[in-house]
């Protein structure tokens, strides 16, 4: 049955890696375990913001859907919404300016230096989970993408699918920060380099708030 989806579930899954990989609270929070605590507590850290999606997940699937098969309108609104915080993600991305690697290395340095007890894995993941559980700019997108590329007729199923698949790449993703941002080189050159890498999502996160625009007026 998945295979009849596969479009929306392409389209789905690329927004919201363009969403994981920019730089936020849940990226600063994993670097900042990593690189303080090691590899290990980035990791747990990472789980925890991965299963930390699942209650954004879950608000949506219940709630959302029912409301828009009630009242058709409010798929119009929520869809010109989503589409305008898409939009904002996207020109705010496209803005971001070169970081100050001086500085960074120095907050880098200074992490190292400061003594502070390594916290427990039921800690770091709680850490993790809490970061994007309660951050108000996960709840917008999930509200944007799940009302303006998942349609209403799409089984709870597969919707469900859609989050499982979400709630993988992100802890796949923030492990893989972890991993990377305790080897020194990396975390240099990405600070240096990484935003021509946002500028470059944010062109495309832009493409897609402008086609679902043409959608809506369509």
């Amino acid at each position: 049955m998945i295979q009849s989806y596969g479009g929306e579930f392409l389209t789905l899954a690329l927004v919201h890696f363009l969403a994981v990989i920019a730089p936020g609270p849940d990226f600063a929070v994993t670097v900042r375990q990593s690189i303080r605590f090691g590899r290990a507590i980035g990791m747990i850290t990472a789980v925890g913001i991965g299963c930390g999606i699942s209650l954004h997940v879950a608000y949506t699937l219940l709630g959302v859907g029912a409301l828009l098969h009630t009242y058709p309108w409010l798929l119009t609104l929520t869809s010109l919404i989503g589409a305008t915080y898409l939009a904002y993600l996207g020109t705010n991305l496209i803005r971001s300016q070169p970081k100050n690697l001086n500085a960074n290395l120095i907050d880098s340095e200074m992490l190292f230096t400061k003594v502070e007890p390594t916290p427990s894995w039921g800690k770091s993941f709680s850490l993790g989970f809490l970061t994007n559980a309660t951050n108000p700019k996960a709840t917008l997108f999930f509200l944007a993408i799940f009302t303006t590329l998942v349609k209403p007729t799409t089984p709870l199923l597969i919707q469900g699918f859609y989050g499982l698949w979400m709630c993988s790449v992100n802890a796949t993703w923030f492990m893989l920060v972890a991993a990377l941002f305790t080897i020194s080189r990396i975390r240099n050159t990405f600070l240096r380099m990484g935003h021509w890498l946002e500028r470059l999502m944010g062109v495309i996160l832009l493409l897609f708030a402008l086609r679902l625009f043409w959608q809506v007026a369509g």
